[in-house]
This record gives structure tokens, C-alpha cells and sequence, in this order.
């Protein structure tokens, strides 16, 4: 950038990230509080870190990039450390990780005069609080904090409650060693189990717990905590260091201290990109909270040729796991249109990898939403997104705004057709929100959506028939409605872009299939507005035929258990629609509707059982599953509740495990699951 000038906007974004950071650091590390997830303000770190590597110019001797910890906090004694207390870098994706491999190897060559055989050990990155302590002829002198890397609080008295951490080593040796305090997932679920019964505090992750326990006044209350460690750095010894990381680590175990066990010697950076892949998956199943792995050069002679930064030793990197938390810009806020008619703002992102994958767009699901986060265009947002869930936004940074933001309003009329809006309140209670909706049953939007969820997977499966070939079709002129697909000929296709013979003779004999359909199906392929594939299914299966459903009244309909009155009366207002009825009519001359079996319901198996899933199946897809429980009486839930029956994890079972575990519900593997359907149909 030399004999560039840094944009204003560049200079401006970065003092703001600056300030955000620094109060929300100040909250974490000095006052034990948090206001937003450590991977959003991960994200925000990384962002000026970026900034500031590209425009050095930028670069403040008080940017949060060049600090190492708050200020300790007043209540307890000063210490100031023997060895100075260093952060590490960090790194969110296999590319970030190959550039620190390289810059390793670079700097090496450089100094050394050749490329020198590097290795590293991985390690597993818990995410507790960092202490530092202190022995001197093998008895515990002191406990620190690492406060801001040069002096930390003296914590002496609450660590000595840990069992984990030895009040005298294995050898009278003076060290000085660095490791981390954690609560097991279990001592803080039953923590928070007992707050919530006395009224008091629900904390938000174990860490925060550790911290705020480790800061207690009372040693009484530490110990109460049931805390515990792991120590994976000798910073100082009166015996000769080991040459290598990996020996290091022995040696500390050997001493008695508790090392987790998890390290790997990796001959070559994919080596450490395969272990990282490899916890990421585990991490839900393991007993501590982990935010990723730490990646150390092993060899003390090439940590000591590679040295320090500022703030961070250049010979370490934290290679952070996938967040499910990042920070981006809204750069756009547009309207959809639903196959009901619904209006749906949906923010355009400026693209940002959170769990993995690249995200762009989040919904904002409607008017009251936008409202209550307050979200205007251009501002630094949160997004969140686990698993397969839609990302959602979560929170406006509000600190980073710079007054060009712009108010977003619904429009008032139908940003398809042109045709006015209206607007009506959904939901009941504490619940009720306002939703809009086109007022034009035929606005073009509606009907493409309503036509691609008639022919999608869940529905009709209609194979070939995706969403730009709908598109095309009605373009053409061939589809004008749902009826209109099972009129259509080989001879209409073939003239069409995309067609050839072959394809379009596949696409009529995949249309022929569908016409033989199970009733929950095809009232789930009618798009009625909150009739979803469950309550298809319910109202399938207590009334049994589809004569029987077109003709019931909303008060027969709000009778069958987990059918409400406002689902009811949707259903009811559909059937009795004229242009609808019409419709009926037309695709019963298609289609054949196979009624659910008589037998079905209260004396199956697993009737009244409600199941969750989650992660992947080996022997079965998630939709065959939920089929055999479905064939047993059960039924399928997508979120966690008392409720919830059966748990049945998978591979990367994500955030739900820990939910389940939290609320007691029984968790079955793969092979229990399957299990219990064979003794199941046994019955």
C-alpha cells in the first residue's frame, strides 16, 4: 500500500472495531461478564487483524491486536510473572492454516540458510481459563492469572481447591507452567440446574463459570465448583527443558500434572488439518468444551530460531473450529414471496464462512423481527448457523455504526405483481407476531413456489422437475397449474431448451409414478398455509381418507391432537375455496390417493414416542428413518423438548447432543436406534 492513502472508511471501521473490541474485552476479562459469543468477538478480531495487516498504517500501539489481556481486577493481589504471558494467533480455515505452515518454513529457511524437515503437535484447544503457576523446589508457590501478559491477579488460594493441580511435584524442581481450568459439561449443567431452582444466575458456557469461580473471593465457593485442569506448557525450569514439544509434554505429566493425552505428533501440516477435522467432529462427545486445536512447532531449537511477534509467538497458531457465530455486514435487505402469499425480508450479507460453509443470506423472518433487533442496512451484524439450520441474525453490533445506516420498512405492496399487501398478526399470546401477505391469489411468485413445492422431494418426487425447469414450463405457457403437469406430452418437451428426446421422454415416465400418492403427501403437496408435513400426516392418519378431510369443518379439524384452531381454520378456508375446489377436481381425474392403513395408531410400538434426530446415518437416510418410526406409531420432532422420548445421534450430532443431555432425554446410537425397531417389529 506505499504511496497509497488509506480510505477514510477503512481508517473509520477500523477505530470502531477497536472500541467494540475493547469494551467487550473489558466486559470478559476484567468484570466477568459477556455480551456477545467469544466466536463473535473472535470474528470482530480477526476483521482488524486483517485491516490491520493490510493497511499497517492503521496500526495503533493500543489496538486490541497488540494486547494480550484486560487489566487485573483490583480485588486481588498484583503478581507480575516471571515469564511473560503470550496469546496466540488465530487461524478459521485449512488456507490460514497452509499460510502459517509456509511463513513457518520461510522464516526457518531464511535464518538457518536451508528448508529444514518440520514438524508439529497438535493439541487439543480447551476452552477453560488460563492460569500460570509458580513451584519453587517442587512446592506451589503461586497461582496467577495471565491478565494483560506482564502482570496477573493472584489466585494462589482457589487453585490449590482443584485436585487436578499437585500442591508438590513428582521432583523438587523450580518451574514455572502455563495450563488451562474447565468444568466438565456435567458439573455445569447440574450448576445450572441448581441456579435455576434457587433463582439465581443460568451461566452462558462453562468457561465464563471457570473464570468466575477462579476470581471468587471465598475458596469455599471455588472448591464447590469442582473444577479441574490441564497444564501443556513449561515456560521455566531449573532442570534442563526438553528438545521438543512432545517430550515437553511428557515431562509434564511425569512431574504430575494432568495432560490431556489427546496430543498427536504430526509429520506435515495436513497431518494437523486431519486431526483438526478429526475433534471437530468429536467435540460434542467429549466431556470438556473445545473451540479448536493449538498447532506448535515440536522442535525447542526452531521454536527459539522463529521467536515472538509483539503479542504471539510465531512458532504457535490456534486453528479454531468452524464457528457457528461470525460477524458480517448487511449490505442489502429484499423481499420474498412464498408459495402463501407470505412476504418474507431476507438480508443480503456480505459473505462470511461460519460452521464451514460460505453464507450470504439470512432471514429475518418478518416485521417484529427487524423490529426487535433493530437491524438497518449496513450494520455489523451476528450470524448464527448450526447444522443444517437456516442462518439467522442475532444481533446488531451496535457500537460499530457510523450513522449512514439505512431503516428498512416492509413495502405495501407485493414486490412481484404490485399488488397491495396485507398485513395480519399470526400466533397467539406471548407469541403473536405481525405477518405479511400479497392480497393477489395469483401473483406470479406465489404460484412458481407453489408449483415447485408440488413436484418437490417431500411431495409429489418428481423426479427432473426442478425449479428452473417450472420456471420454464410456465414461462412456455404449458403449466398454469398443479393439474397441468400430469397433461403435459414428450411432443411438448422436446422443443424446449434443456430437452432432448431421452430427457423428456424420463421426465413423463417420472410425472406417471407420481400420480399413484399417499394421502399425507398430496395434502402436503396442495401447499395450504401452515399445513406442513406433520400435520399432514395427523389429519391423514385420524380421518383416513381424503373425502373425509375435504369435507370436515375447522371444528373437527382443531379436535385431532396437534392440530390447532388457527391450522384448523386454514385448512378448512382452503378446501372451501371455490378456485381450490376446482382445482380437487381437475387432479383427481390424475391422480390415485392411497389411504393410510386402518390398523395404524394407538396399539403400534412406539405410539405416543416422540423422537428427535440428528447427525448422520450410516445404514439408513434421515428420511428412512423417520419412516420406519413413523410405520411404528411414533412421531418425529425437529427441536428438543421435555417432550422428547428418544434422542437418536448419529455422526456430528452438533449442539443438540449437549441440549439433550441437559434436559435428561434418552440418547440412543445408530445401532440402539436400529435395535429397537427390530425388537419393535419382533412385537
Amino acid at each position: 500500500m506505499d504511496g497509497m492513502k488509506t480510505p477514510i472508511e477503512i481508517i473509520e471501521r477500523a477505530e470502531k472495531l477497536r472500541k467494540t473490541i475493547n469494551h467487550h474485552r473489558h466486559l470478559y476479562h476484567v468484570l466477568d461478564k459477556e455480551e456477545i459469543s467469544q466466536a463473535a468477538l473472535d470474528s470482530l478480531k480477526h476483521e482488524l487483524a486483517q485491516l490491520e495487516e493490510r493497511y499497517p498504517e492503521i496500526a495503533a500501539p493500543d489496538s486490541p491486536t497488540q494486547r494480550i489481556g484486560g487489566k487485573p481486577l483490583p480485588k486481588f493481589g498484583k503478581v507480575k510473572h516471571a515469564v511473560r504471558q503470550w496469546s496466540f494467533n488465530d487461524c478459521f480455515s485449512e488456507e490460514e492454516i497452509r499460510a502459517f505452515d509456509n511463513r513457518v518454513r520461510r522464516e526457518l529457511s531464511k535464518k538457518l540458510g536451508k528448508e529444514p524437515k518440520v514438524e508439529y503437535v497438535s493439541e487439543l484447544k480447551i476452552d477453560g481459563f488460563k492460569v500460570v503457576l509458580t513451584y519453587e523446589n517442587g512446592l506451589l508457590k503461586a497461582a496467577a492469572t495471565r491478565g494483560d501478559g506482564i502482570v496477573g491477579e493472584d489466585v494462589t488460594q482457589n487453585v490449590k481447591t482443584i485436585e487436578s493441580i499437585p500442591l508438590r511435584l513428582q521432583e523438587n524442581i523450580s518451574v514455572v507452567v502455563e495450563g488451562e481450568i474447565w468444568m466438565s459439561r456435567r458439573d455445569f449443567e447440574k450448576l445450572n440446574e441448581n441456579q435455576k431452582k434457587k433463582g439465581g444466575i443460568i451461566y452462558a458456557n462453562p468457561r465464563n463459570v471457570s473464570a468466575g469461580s477462579i476470581r471468587q473471593l471465598d475458596p469455599k465457593v471455588a472448591a464447590s465448583r469442582k473444577l479441574d485442569s490441564f497444564i501443556y506448557d513449561l515456560a521455566f525450569s531449573s532442570k534442563t527443558i526438553p528438545d521438543t514439544q512432545e517430550e515437553e509434554l511428557k515431562l509434564l505429566k511425569n512431574l504430575g500434572f494432568k495432560v490431556n493425552g489427546n496430543f498427536k505428533l504430526c509429520r506435515s501440516v495436513e497431518e494437523a488439518i486431519s486431526y483438526w477435522k478429526e475433534w471437530d467432529k468429536k467435540n460434542e462427545d467429549m466431556p470438556y468444551w473445545l473451540d479448536g486445536i493449538v498447532v506448535k512447532v515440536n522442535e525447542r531449537r526452531y521454536q527459539e530460531v522463529l521467536g515472538y511477534t509483539g503479542k504471539s509467538p510465531r512458532y504457535a497458531i490456534a486453528f479454531k473450529f468452524a464457528a457457528e457465530e461470525a460477524t458480517t455486514v448487511v449490505e442489502n435487505i429484499v423481499v420474498q414471496v412464498g408459495r402463501t402469499g407470505a412476504l418474507t425480508p431476507v438480508a443480503h450479507l456480505k459473505p462470511v464462512s461460519i460452521a464451514g460453509s460460505t453464507v450470504s443470506r439470512a432471514t429475518l423472518h418478518n416485521e417484529d423481527e427487524i423490529g426487535r433487533l433493530d437491524v438497518r442496512i449496513g450494520d455489523t451484524v451476528i450470524v448464527r448457523k448450526a447444522g443444517d439450520i437456516i442462518p439467522e441474525i442475532v444481533e446488531v453490533v451496535k457500537g460499530l455504526r457510523v450513522g449512514k445506516e439505512k431503516i428498512f420498512r416492509m413495502p405495501d405492496k407485493c414486490p412481484i405483481c404490485r399488488s397491495s399487501v396485507r398485513k395480519t398478526n399470526i400466533g397467539g399470546g406471548n407469541k403473536t407476531s405481525a405477518a405479511h401477505y400479497c392480497t393477489n391469489k395469483k401473483c406470479f411468485a406465489q404460484e412458481i413456489e407453489k408449483m415447485i413445492h408440488f413436484v418437490s422431494r417431500k411431495a409429489l418426487n418428481i423426479e427432473g422437475l426442478g425449479e428452473k425447469i417450472v420456471e420454464q414450463l410456465v414461462e412456455e405457457g404449458l403449466v398454469s397449474d398443479l393439474a397441468d403437469f400430469f397433461e403435459l406430452e414428450e411432443g411438448d418437451l422436446i422443443p424446449l431448451e434443456r430437452f432432448a428426446e431421452k430427457s423428456a421422454d424420463n421426465l413423463i415416465k417420472a410425472i406417471d409414478v407420481s400420480k399413484n400418492i399417499l394421502l399425507y403427501k398430496f395434502i402436503y403437496a396442495l401447499g395450504i398455509r401452515h399445513a406442513g408435513e406433520e400435520t399432514a400426516r395427523l389429519i391423514a392418519n385420524h380421518f383416513g381418507s381424503f373425502q373425509k378431510i375435504k369435507e370436515t369443518t375447522a371444528k373437527e379439524l382443531s379436535k385431532v391432537e396437534g392440530i390447532g384452531d388457527i391450522v384448523a381454520r386454514s385448512i378448512s378456508e382452503w378446501f372451501g375455496d371455490k378456485q381450490n375446489k376446482r382445482l380437487i377436481e381437475k387432479l383427481l381425474k390424475h391422480i390415485k390417493i392411497e389411504n393410510p392403513p386402518k390398523t395404524f395408531s394407538k396399539n403400534l410400538p412406539l405410539a405416543g414416542k416422540t423422537f428427535v434426530l440428528t447427525g448422520t446415518l450410516s445404514s439408513l437416510s434421515r428420511e428412512e428413518a423417520k419412516e420406519e418410526i413413523r410405520k411404528l406409531g411414533g412421531s418425529i420432532s425437529s427441536s428438543m423438548s421435555k417432550k422428547t422420548d428418544f434422542f437418536v445421534a448419529g455422526d456430528e450430532p452438533g449442539r443438540k447432543l449437549a441440549k439433550a443431555r441437559s434436559l435428561g432425554i434418552k440418547q440412543i446410537s445408530e445401532e440402539g436406534f436400529l435395535e429397537l425397531i427390530g425388537l419393535e417389529r419382533k412385537l
